[in-house]
């Protein structure tokens, strides 16, 4: 086992020493495979805030039960009634339509309008709000209500919350698509590369067989090459994602600002992000795995 780790430890050196030795290609191979992660990895952050912006405008769904003109207050009590034994209610409060007459009046850009009115033409309604997360369940209290007397409309606004949770879900699908594609496109990428440094090393390749070298042994430092310079690619993504983020906080301060919001871009968590380097640098192994295996295999079998 330590003479097994010695050589991972070797090969690791060895491996930095080569890519330091030739600072330009290395730089354009970590450049070209961090260009192509930032697109996943951008893509997902904005897929991220863009959850948590949701989350902030949401708020608590709410179910509105606005009665006929001539309901009386024992009808808006069954209402209530069917409301409080109902799974996933918060809280419920009865609204008459002379306090929300009242409320229009005093409200800003309706006073105007509300002052014209000769006759109070407001219902009597019941405000219910509900439990986040449990959209069968308000429905079914929407179409339950509907059907008691003297009810003349039942409004539930989670329809567009389940829209934008549509709409997250497909962008969810639609970030994984794209990483799945990049992510065999930065296999591919690292499979040219070792397959190259393997060109240059053939000579070397064949010695090491001839004295009894293993296949193991001769592809660890090639495994290696892919392993450091797929992290490295991820490390140059994630700084690519950071500067974007923080480029683009000052126009969403400004624009969250007109909304009376203090909303702002966030990266992932640092444990979601650690993830995502080392997934940078699997893939990388597994591309120079493949590369150094066919090689190996293929001369093996001439």
């Amino acid at each position: 086992m330590s003479a097994w780790l010695r050589h991972h430890g070797r090969s690791l050196a060895a491996t930095l020493r080569r890519l330091v030795r030739s600072p330009g290609a290395t730089a354009l191979n970590v450049l070209a495979i961090g260009v192509a992660l930032a697109l996943p990895l951008g893509a997902w952050v904005v897929l991220a805030n863009a959850q948590r912006l949701a989350g902030h405008a949401a708020g608590d769904p709410q179910l509105a039960v606005f009665m006929a003109a001539d309901a009386a207050r024992t009808d808006a009590a069954r209402v209530e009634a069917a409301v409080a034994g109902a799974p996933g209610v918060r809280r419920q409060r009865f609204v008459p339509k002379d306090h929300a007459l009242a409320e229009l009046r005093q409200a800003d850009g309706t006073r105007e309008i509300a002052a014209t009115l000769g006759s109070n033409p407001l219902p009597d309604a019941v405000i219910v709000d509900l439990a986040p997360g449990n959209a069968p369940a308000a429905e079914q209290l929407a179409a339950d209500l509907r059907k008691l007397p003297k009810v003349a409309l039942v409004q539930l606004d989670t329809v567009w919350l389940q829209r934008l949770d549509a709409l997250l879900r497909l962008g969810a699908a639609a970030v994984a698509l794209l990483a799945g594609l990049l992510a065999v496109g930065m296999i591919a990428v690292t499979f040219n590369t070792v397959r190259l440094q393997i060109v240059t090393q053939q000579a070397e390749i064949e010695v090491s067989r001839l004295i009894g070298a293993t296949t193991g042994y001769i592809r660890r430092p090639f495994v290696w090459q892919g392993a450091v310079i797929g992290f490295a690619g991820g490390v140059v993504a994630l700084g690519l994602v950071a500067g974007s983020v923080y480029l683009l906080n000052g126009e969403v301060a400004r624009l969250a600002a007109t909304y009376g919001s203090d909303f702002r871009l966030a990266l992932p968590p640092a444990g979601d992000l650690a993830a995502c380097l080392g997934f940078a640098g699997a893939l990388g192994w597994v591309g120079a795995y493949l590369s150094v295996s066919r090689h190996l295999y293929g001369t093996q079998a001439q």
